[in-house]
């Protein structure tokens, strides 16, 4: 029983130390954005931060979207009888 706190104490540790990196990432994009939040670097917006109607996809874009998807599907279930 021992052995698990430490474990558990251990990843906490780590957890802790993970959100303190992300922080100062995020305190080091900040600096190099300048910190207005409206532009990336080079001034580029980001996705999320879009304004306007959403973007649609044409009809070709959709249908290899959808080939994609059942090929990765088809693959996927083969592995799954393969065992």
């Amino acid at each position: 029983m021992s052995n698990l706190a430490d474990v558990i104490q251990q990843l906490t540790k780590e957890r802790d130390q993970a959100q303190t990196r992300v922080e100062h990432l995020d305190q080091a994009l900040e600096a190099l954005t300048g910190g207005s939040g409206a532009g990336g670097v080079n001034g580029k917006r980001r996705p999320a931060e879009r304004s306007g109607k959403p973007k649609t996809l044409s009809t070709a874009a959709r249908k290899r979207i959808s080939a994609a998807q059942r090929a990765r599907w088809a693959k996927w279930k083969a592995a799954r009888r393969g065992k």
